[in-house]
């Protein structure tokens, strides 16, 4: 299987509006923690979350966590 790349080793804290997105799974896209489409061709899908409420939220920012899109420390570890 091949392996995200990491675009930081901390997660991104930021207030969302309520509505869909789609967090880069890949750490590819050029516009970090959201997909840009840079994934295709390759193994790797974004994932889509929806916010109900506006709120902070911290997405993963090393592509490494188990509870995608959103941040669980494994950062913390590489």
């Amino acid at each position: 299987m091949a392996e995200a790349a990491c675009p930081q080793k901390s997660p991104y804290v930021l207030d969302l509006a309520a509505g869909d997105y789609w967090w880069c799974a890949c750490g590819q896209s050029r516009k970090q923690p959201f997909c840009d489409g840079s994934h295709k061709g390759g193994p790797f899908t974004p994932v889509k979350f929806t916010v109900v409420q506006a709120e902070k939220k911290a997405l993963c920012g090393c592509k490494r966590t188990k509870t995608a899109p959103f941040c669980d420390g494994t950062h913390k570890s590489l």
